[in-house]
């Protein structure tokens, strides 16, 4: 579903250019559940936003359904991300003007989705994830958990085939957190949209069937389910 084959990103401050992933590939099948740990500085998010088509490598590829995401023009990388990408952050990031329903309803705008269907795909996610009865209060008069799980549901509205969250849990305690991963399960169950959560949190990642670590920019550790499937396929190819 989506390959990074020998990625490198580097930034450039003043005349020193600054190497923050060193050569990862990876690939992630549908309806894989994998966090990615690592620790500040690593390159984990940096990973994530080459993975969510938000930077481009500085060499490499990352291919999404067979298409080289790295060689797109921006429109066509808006359109990838619009369609096949959802995103969730620890921050939540809702606009703070509009109601849940509302915020809910923006990636269906910009494809172009009308009012009537936009709501009732909206009520739809956010009665999947628990928010129905929240769906006409702005984000200012929701918890921290409430905001999450409208997060979530934006990100779902679309029927992405991959969702990528950036600490999820961060900013929450331990019983919403909990929570937010137990439903980011069912939603790989239901759905089979692929996860891939970064996380510094040991317990979120024990509960993700794949588990990636990085170190320095460089891919360390790759273990789990898929991984070891991956391993098997290979050692039985003549």
């Amino acid at each position: 579903m989506i390959e990074l084959q020998d990625v490198h990103k580097s930034y450039r401050v003043g005349p020193v250019e600054i190497p923050i992933v060193k050569g990862v590939t990876l690939a992630i099948d549908r309806a894989e559940i994998v966090s990615i740990m690592g620790t500040s500085g690593s390159g984990k998010t940096t990973l994530m936003n080459m993975m969510g088509l938000l930077d481009r490598p500085t060499s490499g590829r990352v291919l999404i359904d067979g298409i080289d995401a790295s060689a797109a023009a921006p429109d066509t990388l808006a359109e990838i991300r619009n369609r096949k990408i959802g995103f969730v952050f620890q921050q939540f990031f809702l606009l703070p003007k509009l109601t849940a329903r509302e915020n809910v309803e923006l990636p269906l705008a910009y494809r172009g989705v009308g009012d009537a269907d936009r709501r009732r795909r909206a009520l739809a996610m956010l009665e999947r994830v628990g928010m129905a009865d929240r769906a006409g209060h702005l984000p200012s008069a929701l918890s921290g958990g409430q905001r999450q799980r409208v997060a979530i549901a934006r990100a779902i509205v679309g029927q992405p085939t991959l969702i990528l969250a950036d600490e999820p849990t961060g900013a929450l305690d331990t019983r919403t957190g909990t929570a937010v991963i137990d439903l980011f399960l069912a939603l790989n169950q239901e759905t089979g949209v692929s996860l891939v959560i970064v996380t510094h949190d040991p317990e979120v990642a024990t509960r993700c069937r794949r588990r990636v670590m990085m170190k320095d920019g460089f891919l360390v550790d790759d273990t789990g389910t898929f991984a070891r499937k991956a391993v098997h396929r290979a050692e039985a190819t003549p």
